[in-house]
């Protein structure tokens, strides 16, 4: 086994973080740093505060789904886990089962 698969393992183990908690987490970030989903001519102003998401965290999320704006949400745990202050990685903690929300409230990303 790999250093890399042993240190997702491990990751998912100590956190209970599941493959798909983290791909909601990147789904959630692409939408925190574009919540228009880049559809030209609409300009959406959010408050992180209202979804329970701090300034510290929204900042980290944000920067996450600009760095993997148009990336498949399955990216490998440990690149993702990284790149999450600790502060991130607490909300992440806490917050995993209903990341899926933000999906609900805001266009996809892959619907035209």
């Amino acid at each position: 086994m790999s250093q890399e698969h042993n240190q997702s393992l491990h990751v998912q183990q100590i956190t209970k973080l599941k493959l798909k908690h983290f791909a909601d987490l990147v789904r959630a970030a692409q939408l925190i740093f574009d919540p228009t989903a880049g559809v030209s001519g609409r300009n959406i102003e959010v408050d992180w505060h209202q979804f329970g998401i701090p300034d510290d965290v929204a900042d980290n999320l944000k920067s996450l789904g600009e760095q993997y704006q148009y990336a498949s949400p399955h990216i490998p745990v440990e690149i993702i886990w990284s790149q999450l202050t600790p502060e991130t990685r607490i909300w992440f903690v806490e917050n995993k089962d209903r990341l899926w929300q933000f999906e609900e409230a805001f266009p996809a990303l892959d619907e035209d």
